[in-house]
């Protein structure tokens, strides 16, 4: 492909056999400006939206004549609605519920259950936690402050990290229930 377009781009017009007059061919451009192309033979007119309604008119090359349509009132395209600033639908705002609005079949308004408190947690999985969150912190720390960082610094850190990670994933609950083959699929 680009060994074709090599060759195409070292000929000039006159070569390929079509003389080619850039003035003239400017100055057609120039000549049909602004002016709208004839429609092909065939077509149908354009109908507004107003107009789609209407039954369809004869073909532009049938040559009958056709009854002249009343003139319509020419009304705008769409329509638009101004609003003066801060009075437009966008500023209303509803009025607060009181309780003479429900019936006595209402319930009035929904207020969630206080939720269940969070189970306490053992020792065990406190310290777990501060070394999955402590290790690192604790290895930022020395790094934003400029501590040496020795080696129970860093065994500290990276092995708090992995220690604590290590106990939460062992300590982790599993469906034990269902100890049943796990590949039969739905059962019933």
């Amino acid at each position: 492909m680009a060994e074709h377009d090599s060759d195409r781009e070292d000929r000039e017009p006159e070569e390929q056999g079509v003389p080619f007059d850039e003035e003239a061919a400017w100055a057609a451009i120039v000549a049909g400006y602004g002016e709208e192309p004839k429609d092909p033979p065939g077509t149908k007119p354009f109908k507004s939206v107003e107009d789609l309604a209407l039954l369809e008119p004869e073909p532009n090359d049938s040559g009958a004549a056709t009854a002249p349509k009343p003139e319509k009132p020419v009304k705008p395209l769409g329509g638009s609605v101004s609003f003066a600033p801060g009075v437009g639908p966008r500023d209303h705002s509803a009025p607060e519920p009181s309780e003479d609005d429900f019936d006595e079949d209402d319930e009035g308004h929904f207020e969630p259950p206080e939720p269940p408190p969070l189970p306490t947690a053992d020792a065990t999985a406190k310290f777990a936690w501060l070394g999955v969150v402590g290790g690192p912190v604790l290895l930022l720390l020395a790094v934003i402050l400029g501590w040496d960082m020795t080696w129970w610094l860093a065994t500290l850190g990276v092995g708090g990290f992995l220690g604590g990670f290590a106990t939460l994933v062992m300590r982790m609950r599993t469906d034990e229930e269902d100890d049943g083959d796990p590949g039969r699929g739905a059962v019933v």
